[in-house]
This record gives structure tokens, sequence and C-alpha cells, in this order.
């Protein structure tokens, strides 16, 4: 009982958060999606090394000559994590990014203890514990709070900072709000819209001085993330917003174009299942007047989504947490009557009994296990290897493979996906390594390449997670395939007619 008792504290919900992201943590290594990896990852802890994956910087070599619009600010926080890394002596992709997962799961309890002060703040304590414990658990905060999404890496200074404009009436509060909020804004331009929307309510209960510092506060971090770094990179301020802004206007609105306008309301209702997603939304809606100064903000974040035409899940993660502290809070305003009480109740057991294997699967789900461990297999190797053959003509397709698990940044990536095609796709070239994408005909293939290479030796056998499995058959676009890693052994002089 004394253990119950404890669970129901202040403490003891972030205990049990803090565990739950460490399950994450050890059991949910991989990477979730393209972004988080590969425009955050692959770029910063390539810099570390002396490469640019990315070709971002300027003075590389095969640099676009022009800003692509990418904020230097989180990607550069994690180049600083990689160098000290490095510093101190620890280098192995695995244990490098077993501690960024660490790092970024104790970052994620801000979103929990913070979600608990502003629901206190505006409610009760009941209340805040209640809505703490859908941050702690809700299925997909751990998994998604320990991979390096800038929306979630934004999330915890985001609720900070607007936990400082309601702690208390001070004019410092608002300031220090504005330099925190104006830092997310800073991990990402689109969040932008939630500190407009925070600006506009301040003005609009005519909080003038507080709008004023508030906006200062923003301005001064912003100018100095992306006005000052940008000026040592490209020689000009605000290069890579103004690059952002340009590709956007340009290109951004055809890219994954989507029509659905209640996309983003649906995910946010959707991930607290039926019925409580749909008794949150009415909330939601329900908050607006009495919790304006969190509604307005959040509102316009999810307006400005859903009428931009890119519309991608992911956008909406970092305001999650505010959607469900005004779900809970708009629906306590109408929930006096025994029967409305009933169905919150039957509702939040109907969201446990759902949310709890989600939680289990999502939270130890190794996410691309098949594409790390086969560049995983390379790591350590001290031969040069400057080519990889990645052998996908039996599916028609191959995947991208990340370099960061292997340490061979020069690694060029040759595709071969049509079975008509040249077995080496140009007959000049020749690979110390050929990783064969899928099962199908899989025996068929590998004899082919062994009349080029007859000293072929199978590497690595790389199997896809079974959450990936599962993804893979739900939804045949999500290519995570088994991998084989097979090294030629060949000989250039024989093999280049010499």
């Amino acid at each position: 009982m004394r253990y119950l008792n404890y669970l129901n504290t202040w403490k003891g919900v972030l205990f049990v958060a803090f565990a739950a992201r460490m399950i994450a943590v050890i059991f949910s290594p991989g990477y979730g999606m393209h972004d988080d990896h590969f425009l955050i990852i692959e770029a910063s802890s390539s810099w570390v090394d002396g490469y640019d994956y990315n070709n971002w910087l300027p003075w590389s070599p095969n640099n676009a000559g022009h800003p692509e619009g990418h904020s230097f600010t989180y990607v550069g926080l994690n180049f600083i994590y990689f160098y000290l890394m490095k510093w101190i002596g620890i280098v192995n992709p695995k244990m490098l990014m077993f501690l960024n997962r660490l790092l970024h799961a104790l970052a994620s309890l801000a979103v929990v203890h913070f979600g608990m002060r502003i629901t206190e703040k505006l409610s009760d304590r009941p209340t805040a514990l209640r809505t703490g414990w859908f941050l702690a658990l809700l299925w997909i905060l751990p998994f998604v709070s320990v991979r390096n999404l800038v929306e979630m890496a934004a999330a915890p200074l985001l609720i900070y900072g607007t936990w400082l404009i309601l702690k208390e009436e001070r004019l410092r509060n608002y300031f220090l709000s504005g330099m925190i909020i104006g830092m997310s804004v800073s991990f990402r331009y689109q969040i932008g819209v939630f500190a407009i929307g925070m600006g506009i309510y301040l003005l609009f209960v005519q909080k003038w001085r507080s709008f004023l510092l508030f906006a200062l506060g923003n301005a001064l971090v912003f100018g100095v993330t992306q006005g000052l770094v940008d000026y040592l990179i490209w020689g000009y301020p605000f290069a890579e917003l103004w690059g952002y802004v340009t590709y956007n206007i340009k290109e951004g609105t055809q890219y994954l174009p989507n029509q659905n306008y209640l996309m983003y309301l649906l995910v946010l209702m959707g991930c607290f299942f039926v019925p409580l997603g749909l008794i949150l939304g009415y909330g939601f809606f329900r908050a607006a007047k009495k919790y304006a100064v969190l509604f307005v903000p959040t509102f316009a974040f999810l307006l400005f989504h859903t009428f931009y035409p890119n519309r991608q899940e992911r956008f909406i993660l970092s305001i999650i947490p505010f959607f469900l502290i005004l779900g809970v809070l708009g629906y306590q305003l109408i929930k006096e009557s025994a029967f409305k009480q009933k169905i919150w109740k039957v509702s939040v057991v109907v969201f446990w009994v759902i949310n709890i294997p989600f939680l289990f699967f999502a939270s130890t789900m190794y996410s691309k296990r098949s594409r790390v461990e086969a560049m995983y297999s390379l790591y350590g190797k001290k031969e040069k290897i400057d080519l990889i053959l990645l052998e996908g003509s039996a599916s028609g397709r191959v995947s991208m493979l990340p370099k960061f698990y292997s340490k061979h940044w020069m690694a060029t990536q040759v595709e071969r996906t049509d079975s008509n095609s040249d077995l080496r796709v140009n007959p000049e070239l020749n690979y110390p390594y050929i990783f064969f994408f899928d099962e199908k005909d899989l025996k068929q293939r590998i004899e082919l390449y062994k009349t080029i290479y007859p000293k072929m030796q199978l590497e690595a056998r790389c199997y896809p997670s079974l959450l990936d499995q599962l993804l893979r058959e739900l939804n045949p676009r999500n290519a995570n395939e088994y991998i084989e890693v097979w090294k030629t052994h060949y000989s250039p002089a024989k093999l280049n007619g010499k």
C-alpha cells in the first residue's frame, strides 16, 4: 500500500516516467525515420570526424553554394556532444547513441514535470497527477522522446517556457520565457507560430510590458543562435532561415502533399484512442476561453500546420502535451454530472487497456534494425572501404544506410535495383562489400556474384526487428528488409585486366 501511495505522488509519476523512458533507451535503439538520423546524427557526427555528410557547410567541396534551410542549433548541440564524447574516448557508435538517448530521456522528464505544474496552476493537484500519468506513459512518448526528432527535442523548452509565464506575474519571467521559447524556435522554425500565438495573447489581454519583454527574449536568443551563428558560417545573418523560407516558397508545398485538413487533429485525438481521444478533442476546444493563455498559441500552431500543404504526422508532436492539458482541463469544465463523470472513467479505463500493450511494443522496438546492424558490421574494420554495392534487384529497391554506424564516411553506396543492369552497375567498379537486400531470389543472386567474386564470404545476417516486419506487412512502403553483408575479397588487378 505504501508503494501505491508513492506512485500517486509527484515523485512517483516522475519515477515511472523515467523508468518507461529508460526501457526505450535500452531496448529501442536504431532510428525512427529519415530526419531524426540523417539530418541530425549523420550530419553532426560526420563533422567531428572531418567529413560533411550532407554537404551543408559552405566550405565543403560538394556544397550547393547556398543555405538549404537547416537550422544549425540542434544539430550543432549534437556536434558538441559527439565532439566531447570523442575527446574522452567514447567512439563506438552504439554506445554513443545509447548515451544520446539517455540524455534525451532525461530532458523529456521536463515535459512531464512542467506539464503537471501547468495543470496544477490552472486546476488542482489531483488533476495535475492524472495529467502527469498520461504524459509519463502515453504509448508514443517514450519512443519519440529518446529519438533525435527536432519536434520532440524542442518540447521540453517549449513547455518550460510556457510554465514561466504561468508561474507568477513577474516581468523577469516573461523575458526568460521568451529566451527559452526562442531557443525552441531556433530548434525548429515552425515553433515560431507558437511564440507568435503567445505574443498575440499577451497583446489581447493588454500586458504590454510583458509582451515587449517576451518578444525581446525571443529576439535575443534567436538573434544569437540564427543571426550570429549563420553570420560566422555563411558571412551574413539568418542565412539558413532565409534558405528555409525560399525552399518552402518554391518547392515545399509540393513535398508530400496531403489534402486531409483534419489530419493533425485526428492524429492528436488518435494518440489517445477512442473514446478518450474524442473527449480530449472536445475538451481542447471547450477550454479555449478560460485557458486562452495555452489555447491561443497551441491552436495557432495547429492551424498553421493544418493549412500548410506539406503535412507529416511528426510535425504535430511538439504540442501533444498542450493538447492533453487543455483536453483534460476543458472536459473538467463540463463533467459535473454523474453521467459525464462515468463517461470519463470508462474512457480512461479503455485507454489504459489499449495503451499498455502499445507502450510495451513501442518502447522495445529496435527501429530500422537491419540497416543499423548491416552498417555496424563494418565498424572497426581497418581496411579501406571506398565502395559498397547495395543489391536490391529482387524487389527493385534498396534502403538508405546510415554511415554513422560503420564510421566509413568515404564509402560510396552504389545501388543496383534493376535485374537487367550490369552486376557491378558500372563494369569498371569493384566492391569490397555487397549488401543483399530482401530474401527473394537471394541464393540465385549470390551465385551470380560468385561468378565475379569467387572468394565471396558471408559477413553478417541482419534481420529486421519484429515490429519492423509487422510495419512492413501493414504497409509495404516501410522497406524494413532482411540484409546480408558479403565480403568479396576481390582482386583489383585481376578484375581490371592488369
